[in-house]
């Protein structure tokens, strides 16, 4: 029995730590919502904004690789003119 209640302890402690984590990350989601709302109303394009974002997440190497392979799908969808070069 004291088994029982030690788990349901537990469970109600991790239950209320997820829910009050839930809480600030939903706090933290409306900042940043704010935030690019700011942005954009100073004139800043929120979804590149949004990439830039994502870009400097990237390690170096990882965004090269990327660069790389958009640019070759890019390059076959005929998107990105041919160099030249005569290749």
């Amino acid at each position: 029995m004291a088994d029982t209640m030690v788990a349901r302890e537990q469970l109600r402690s991790v239950v209320e730590r997820i829910e009050r984590l839930e809480e600030e990350k939903k706090a933290i989601a409306d900042d940043i919502r704010e935030i690019y709302g700011e942005a954009k109303a100073n004139g800043y394009d929120t979804k590149v904004l949004r990439q830039v974002i994502s870009l400097r997440k990237q390690d170096l190497s990882e965004r090269q690789e990327q660069d790389a392979v958009r640019d070759l799908y890019l390059h076959a969808l005929g998107m990105i003119p041919d160099s030249g070069d005569g290749e």
